[in-house]
């Protein structure tokens, strides 16, 4: 009988050792790097897929282990459910235990798109179009359709988005970007608007957007986009025209040819400041935070006059005679 117990004593402590080494074998491979067909792989998680479903995508997308591994420490772990969907990038290094966490997180690759300040909407359109990364949603859009997709109908859509850099996922819409942009304005703009000068011109935040989006394409030096701002609201304050070429070439639209010519200035437009009083109808372009900020706190000034030096700076002028003679001198090419 003793010799039964002992021999039943002596295979339990065997299994127990054969536990003790099978643990720690399977503690040294959830520490492991995986192996992987190249030095980063794209993995595509869908929404629905089973924690079985995941392990198999994970060695479809290049990782080179068995998946039954995967989904039984998927199922270990209890964490098999907390997967989320979604694109993520495995990077050399990626341990069973590591890829697992980054799963649960959602920790997804992220890509990135630039608006540049002085764009205009169809500008990011182009843009957002030739991004392989992005869902495109808003191809067969109009400009007033994505406006009343995202919440704002009957407001343009030039100007309302804020210039910056989006990061995104994978496979998001366009419409998520662009929400994400115009939202981001409308915080800046209201973050401008209550720090406003006493004395503004302007009637209301939209109004502010408009000549912030004028002074962010007649700014060619930093340094003069407060006074530049500063002359506008001079002339909007004496009732004098603003007068400013680019508001003209945005009313020219497709037809602009890289010149602008007396006759452009004569072609009267909605945004033809030189027929028109006052600002035009819409924003020309996305302002940055400096011009939305030069727009409603504009630099004192007695200037009502400006003209390019050709060094992408401005020369001021008080009035019309010596605004005159600074054209001839920087722009004709006289003394």
């Amino acid at each position: 009988m003793q010799k039964v117990v002992r021999r039943f004593l002596m295979v339990l402590l065997f299994l127990a050792a054969l536990a003790a080494l099978a643990g720690g074998a399977a503690a040294w491979w959830l520490g492991q790097p995986l192996r992987m067909s190249a030095q980063t792989l794209e993995l595509e998680i869908e929404p629905g897929t089973s924690p079985r479903g995941v392990a198999q995508a994970v060695v479809q997308a290049g990782v080179q282990t068995d998946a039954r591994l995967l989904y039984y420490w998927f199922r270990l772990s209890q964490q098999d459910r907390q997967i989320r969907a979604g694109n993520y990038e495995l990077t050399a290094g990626t341990t069973p235990r590591s890829l697992l966490q980054k799963l649960v997180r959602g920790e997804e690759s992220l890509r990135a798109i630039t608006f540049v300040e002085g764009w205009t909407f169809r500008q990011m359109r182009a843009l957002i179009a030739k991004d392989e990364f992005l869902k495109h949603d808003t191809v067969a859009m109009s400009e007033a359709d994505i406006m009343v997709a995202l919440g704002k109908p009957g407001v343009a859509a030039e100007g309302m988005f804020f210039p910056d850099t989006y990061t995104y996922a994978k496979g998001s819409s366009e419409l998520a970007v662009l929400r994400r942009a115009l939202h981001a304005m409308e915080r800046r703009l209201d973050e401008m608007w209550e720090q406003r000068s006493a004395d503004t011109p302007l009637k209301s935040p939209y109004e502010a957007l408009i000549l912030a989006s004028i002074v962010e394409k007649e700014t060619g030096r930093a340094s003069d986009r407060g006074q530049i701002a500063g002359v506008f609201a001079n002339r909007l304050r004496a009732g004098m025209r603003l007068q400013t070429d680019p508001s003209v070439i945005y009313g020219m639209g497709e037809s602009f040819d890289g010149n602008i010519r007396r006759k452009d200035l004569q072609t009267d437009t909605p945004w033809n400041t030189y027929t028109r009083a006052g600002l035009p109808p819409t924003p020309i372009a996305m302002p940055g935070k400096a011009s939305l900020l030069a727009a409603v706190r504009p630099e004192p000034t007695k200037a009502y006059y400006f003209v390019a030096r050709g060094d992408g700076s401005s020369h001021f002028s008080p009035n019309l005679d010596e605004h005159n003679r600074a054209v001839n001198r920087y722009i004709r090419g006289g003394n």
